[in-house]
């Protein structure tokens, strides 16, 4: 029997397969520490994964260090140190928790991981530039920033061809060019412009991918969670991004996510209410978070998450391998200029989501730790429900902070949220009925 027949084997193979991506990557990473390898330090927006796999330098992302601190319920300890070292308690969690690592010397729940031989980093994010330089002050290791132009105004964003696109690219290309450079010297490596191709052609496997599963969750039901399961795909988009194995992880949950949706098998027994997420997941109660949603039928069917912290990777875009170099620097123009609209433009995109994914209703999560991705969602919101009068739900808590997550409290306004759409749909029944 062939493993398409045989739907048993298939059905959650991308969870089990990417929890064991995940451990493989740091059983690397904590072997690269004990070796006192060479790593870099990278950022999901702009992670420049493809130039630097090409010199085989393993890639460590505090963002997603940082997180699984909370998912495994260790958060407060690295925050707490932290902030004892002198880091105030009202700037990112995700920060703190890194710099409590690198206090302990790289130890972390998931091993112990390897000093910064080179960090990279966009501006996509404003904390970046703050956080890259605790590495410099504490190793004195090179800090390379690559400026990406962004949107100069919401519904502006300019394309291939157009002469300020054009300008953009060029000038992204330029520092790329600087950036391999860096890594020759740092590496004593020359860079090979074929391998370089052979990445790219992995990311692009991989881009196809991700695209394929994100309009597979349009079906009724839903395949996957976008908060629960999405979270382990982005870990795998991230650090496997231009190798073989990310590719063919996402050739294989592809396969996976075509069989459920052509058997109408969902993520849940019963699937009542779509839902949206916009924000950052609560990881300190990661799971119990999720099931405040799905006790009541509720499954998240995408999420801005799943855009901004693809690494680009949602915009599917691919690279021209007959031009490589040009083509990564309009692939990084367009996914970090991407990544930056979901924080401050994003009222088009989920109108979109709302359509293609059939949502009734989105989920605001602003969060303390955050204020890139905060501000701005109570407007956001309200714009939204103007446009399309689609409920919606605005809870605060935190990505890191348990001491500012009440279960309580949030329990409260969900189950009210619910009641509300059980309301709505009864009168909208009524009415058809009538």
């Amino acid at each position: 029997m062939s493993t398409l027949e045989d739907g048993s084997q298939l059905v959650g193979r991308g969870n089990k397969e990417g929890a064991a991506l995940f451990r493989d990557w740091f059983a690397e990473l904590n072997e690269t520490a004990r070796t006192g390898g060479q790593a870099a330090y990278v950022f999901v927006m702009g992670s420049t994964n493809e130039i630097l796999k090409t010199f085989d330098l393993p890639v460590v992302f505090p963002e997603i260090n940082s997180l699984q601190t909370a998912v495994r319920r260790v958060a407060h300890e690295y925050l707490e140190e932290a902030e004892d070292y002198g880091y105030s308690p009202d700037i990112c969690g995700y920060v703190k928790a890194d710099v409590a690592v690198q206090l302990r010397g790289g130890e972390h729940p998931m091993g112990n991981l390897p000093r910064p031989t080179i960090s990279v980093l966009t501006n996509a994010c404003n904390t970046y530039i703050k956080w890259a330089e605790i590495w410099e002050r504490m190793y004195g290791t090179p800090m390379f920033t690559i400026d990406v132009p962004g949107t100069r105004q919401a519904g502006k964003q300019t394309w291939a061809g157009n002469s300020d696109f054009e300008a953009d690219r060029n000038y992204v290309e330029v520092q790329l060019r600087e950036l391999i450079t860096l890594c020759e010297e740092i590496t004593g490596k020359t860079f090979d412009i074929d391998k370089f191709r052979e990445v790219l052609g992995h990311a692009n496997t991989m881009t196809r991918g991700w695209s394929r599963m994100l309009e597979l969750n349009a079906a009724r039901p839903s395949v996957f969670n976008a908060l629960t399961d999405g979270t382990i795909y982005l870990g795998v988009a991230n650090g496997f991004r231009g190798t073989a194995e990310g590719a063919a992880y996402f050739d294989r949950l592809v396969e996976e996510m075509e069989y459920k949706a052509a058997n109408g098998i969902g993520q849940t027994a019963e699937e009542k209410y779509r839902l949206l997420f916009v924000g950052v997941p609560c990881y300190p109660i990661f799971r119990r978070f999720n099931e405040l949603f799905t006790e009541w039928g509720g499954t998240f069917v995408n999420s801005t998450y799943l855009w901004f912290a693809s690494g680009g990777t949602n915009r599917g875009f691919e690279y021209d391998l007959d031009n490589p170099l040009a083509s990564l620097a309009e692939g990084m123009l367009v996914s970090v200029r991407d990544s930056m609209d979901s924080m401050f433009f994003q009222d088009d995109v989920l109108e979109q989501m709302i359509t293609d994914h059939h949502a009734d209703g989105v989920i605001y999560h602003p969060i303390k730790s955050c204020r890139t991705v905060s501000t701005g969602l109570a407007d956001g919101r309200r714009s939204l429900t103007e446009k399309t009068g689609t409920p919606s739900l605005f809870i605060e808590s935190d990505m890191m902070d348990r001491r500012v997550v009440s279960e309580a409290q949030m329990k409260n306004r969900i189950d009210a949220f619910f009641e509300g759409l059980v309301s709505r749909r009864q009168l909208a029944e009524t009415g058809q009925n009538d």
